[in-house]
């Protein structure tokens, strides 16, 4: 069985993530074949693997950074919250059910051998596992349940390395507490402590590392210092609340982009790409008075479209999106906004909504009927945008309940020149008459470099050139594992942590 080594949290957000990626690097560039894994993830960021299964993006980006394909076994269960009690559960890649709490937990007999299984396929194909825990191991009215933690920790053996966050505070209290709440067998399998995102001379911690040393009996292996310019794809939706609007823009941006942040937002990091990319300015906006300051506007994906287009109505957004439209501004709809783009939403089997049917925006002559099954696939072929002479091929992949069709083919342009039809008869990718609004389910489109040179072209305002900025997104995220990578052997004792896995 592979060597293990496995990062849990004081809390959500303390850099499990990082570390795990970090560490998937770290071991690639020795030499060791090396896969990530995290038993169980709750994210709206999902990914579909090259034989179409479903799993959480951390994982993927974790897997990028061991330098290997991702593979569903590498978050055998996913949880993707539908409401603020329910979530729905995808096991092995494939949706179960959808839940609440109570009902999942229920469900631990079923899903630990699932786990498990997941666990072994990988450790017997590779040298050394890095786990990835999720939000606090000493969460006391729920260990019984646990999947995830230290019971995934005790059944792979693994070293473990507590991550604390130090840049939100008490993170002398969230250590020690942690440690205390464990159980003596738990605290067997701990080697020590990080303290992730430390602003300042690390020397002013000595005490303090000092005291954490002698009340746990466990070193301090390192203390990683907070990183403004390194980029990895955020996980979940805490990460997205850190993505704050900006009436500055971008130096030497060329186009600004406003998304909307729906209250179901999922795959935001379909956005990505444009962040890394010079030419663009990426805000992620609440507010329908403030439409005018972008030069394209985007519904995202969501995992719940009837409240999300309800919502938008409440808060007035759907008619400052009419309005802006109508003012000749420029939309795009991905995934869930490209149905709530379309004139209405059906739910006959009520998947989302048991109300049936919701109008949507009325901008593209499409309507959408979600169904029981998910389509989750890999999709590629050459792409146009409207007034574009020439395509470009693209990839990516697509993750929905609903089917979508035209309702009069007359008014809408299909944007695949290879077949206007997708999956099951679903029209993937369609245009307004106008030009000016388009949706698409494929998400990562924004990952294929000539794809955003047509979307420069195709915002074509005055102050927009056409000229790319020789971004190799590909590159840039292999740049930035490496720099990650670099950071956390030059603050950590990395060494140690190797020697404990057995493999130094």
């Amino acid at each position: 069985m592979a060597k293990s080594v496995m990062f849990l949290g004081t809390a959500s957000e303390s850099g499990k993530s990082i570390m795990t990626a970090a560490f998937c690097r770290i071991l690639k560039r020795q030499g060791f074949r090396v896969a990530p894994f995290k038993a169980q993830n709750m994210a709206l960021n999902s990914y579909v693997t090259r034989d179409g299964k479903e799993m959480g993006r951390a994982q993927v980006v974790q897997a990028e950074a061991a330098g290997i394909e991702p593979d569903v076994d590498m978050n055998p269960i996913l949880l993707k919250p539908t409401s603020e009690k329910g979530s729905q559960v995808i096991v092995h890649g494939i949706v179960h059910d959808t839940m609440d709490a109570a009902e999942y937990y229920a469900l631990k007999k079923l899903l630990w051998p699932k786990i498990t299984e997941s666990y072994d396929r990988l450790s017997g194909r590779f040298d050394c596992m890095v786990l990835e825990g999720a939000g606090s191991p000493v969460e006391m009215n729920l260990k019984e349940y646990d999947m995830v933690n230290m019971t995934m920790a005790e059944y792979a053996g693994a070293r473990v390395v507590l991550v604390a966050d130090i840049d939100r505070g008490g993170v002398f209290a969230s250590i020690i507490g942690t440690v205390e709440l464990l159980e003596p067998r738990e605290r067997d399998l701990l080697i020590g402590f990080v303290i992730n995102k430390f602003r300042g001379d690390a020397a002013l911690l000595k005490d303090g590392l000092n005291f954490i040393e002698q009340r746990t009996g466990k070193p301090v292996l390192g203390v990683v210092p907070h990183i403004n310019d390194l980029y990895i794809p955020g996980e979940d939706s805490v990460a997205l609340g850190r993505k704050k609007p900006s009436s500055a823009g971008k130096d030497g941006a060329q186009a600004r982009i406003g998304v909307i942040r729906l209250p179901h937002i999922s795959n935001y990091t379909d956005f990505d790409p444009l962040e890394a990319d010079t030419r663009f300015h990426v805000d992620y906006i609440t507010s329908a008075y403030c439409l005018n300051l972008y030069d394209v506007v985007v519904l995202p994906g969501s995992k719940n479209v009837f409240y999300d287009l309800r919502v938008l109505r409440e808060t007035h957004m759907a008619q400052a999106l009419l309005d802006f439209h109508s003012s000749g501004g420029k939309i795009v709809g991905i995934c869930g906004g490209y149905q709530m783009l379309g004139k209405v939403i059906k739910d006959p089997h009520g998947v989302e909504h048991s109300s049936g049917e919701i109008e949507g925006l009325g901008l593209l002559p499409v309507s959408s009927v979600m169904e029981k099954d998910k389509i989750t696939s890999r999709t590629a072929g050459m792409f146009h945008l409207p007034g574009q002479h020439a395509g470009v091929p693209v990839e990516g992949y697509e993750i929905h309940m609903g089917r979508t069709s035209v309702i009069a083919e007359h008014e809408a342009c299909f944007l695949w020149r290879n077949s206007a039809q997708g999956i099951s008869g679903t029209v993937n990718e369609v245009a307004s008459t106008d030009g000016n609004v388009w949706g698409t389910y494929l998400h990562g489109i924004f990952e294929n470099d000539a794809f955003r040179d047509m979307f420069m072209q195709w915002i074509a305002n005055p102050h927009v050139s056409a000229q790319g900025d020789n971004l190799s997104y590909a590159a840039f995220k292999e740049k930035n594992y490496d720099m990650l990578a670099d950071i956390v052997e030059q603050h950590v004792n990395v060494s140690y942590i190797l020697q404990k896995m057995g493999i130094k």
